[in-house]
């Protein structure tokens, strides 16, 4: 057995030895909370904390590279079990020092091919892409990201795109209004549920940094956008502003 796989063993069984005893009604919840794609899915419902763990004692019991680390990971994703999808977030954020954009291809594989969840989704854009394209260096690349991967056919590449927009606007504390407006605007017409709640998460954190102006955007354009978009949107502003836009 070579390293690589030695690894992935270990990491599969730790995450069984965390396995909490769960009742019907938990697993249950969790399940239609999560509301996978996959009709084979199966959570051990592990929390961030025990990934956390598997993948700290990971790495300090082993010496592993940057590239052996992105093998584990597409090992790791290929998989019906959520928590082995999830554990990969907190393992191969051990080596953001070393992101290239090999890590964007390995995520760009993983959300279009073994991506099955929400959570997956989101978790992977704040805690791993977000940050990395976020860096000062990578703001051209991190454009390029964005447009291409919210032109995709794929729902959660599609999804990614704004996570990442709004992960960026968190950490800069600000962000370019015309490529919101634009990012917004091409998205709003897709019929996924899943794509409508992100544009009102992306627009409801930018009206952090910038409400009077987003709030005109959307009481400019609130009839151009659903119902979804819109709540979702409103959910950290005033009462009276957000009757203003959820009257039609």
């Amino acid at each position: 057995m070579n390293k690589i796989h030695k690894i992935t063993r270990e990491i599969r069984n730790l995450l069984k030895e965390e396995v909490p005893v769960r009742n019907n009604k938990n697993a249950e919840w969790e399940k239609r909370i999560l509301n996978s794609s996959d009709p084979a899915f199966l959570s051990y419902g592990l929390r961030v904390p025990q990934l956390d763990s598997v993948a700290l004692s990971i790495t300090n019991q082993y010496e592993i590279s940057y590239e052996e680390a992105l093998q584990i990971f597409k090992i790791l994703i290929n998989t019906h079990i959520h928590d082995e999808k999830m554990v990969t977030i907190s393992f191969i954020s051990r080596f953001k020092k070393n992101f290239d954009e090999m890590i964007i291809d390995a995520y760009y594989n993983a959300l279009k091919n073994y991506c099955n969840t929400w959570a997956f989704c989101d978790s992977s854009m704040i805690k791993v892409l977000g940050p990395y394209l976020a860096k000062k260096e990578n703001s051209a690349l991190a454009k390029k990201i964005i447009k291409a991967w919210a032109s995709s056919e794929h729902l959660w590449i599609k999804r990614a795109s704004m996570v990442i927009f709004l992960k960026r606007a968190m950490l800069h504390k600000n962000f370019n209004e015309d490529f919101l407006f634009k990012l917004a605007e091409d998205l709003r017409d897709d019929p996924e549920e899943y794509i409508q709640k992100a544009i009102g998460w992306m627009l409801k954190t930018c009206l952090k940094y910038k409400p009077d102006m987003v709030f005109k955007y959307l009481m400019e354009n609130r009839m151009y956008f659903s119902r979804s978009t819109l709540r979702t949107a409103c959910e950290k502003i005033s009462a009276e502003m957000k009757n203003k836009i959820l009257k039609l």
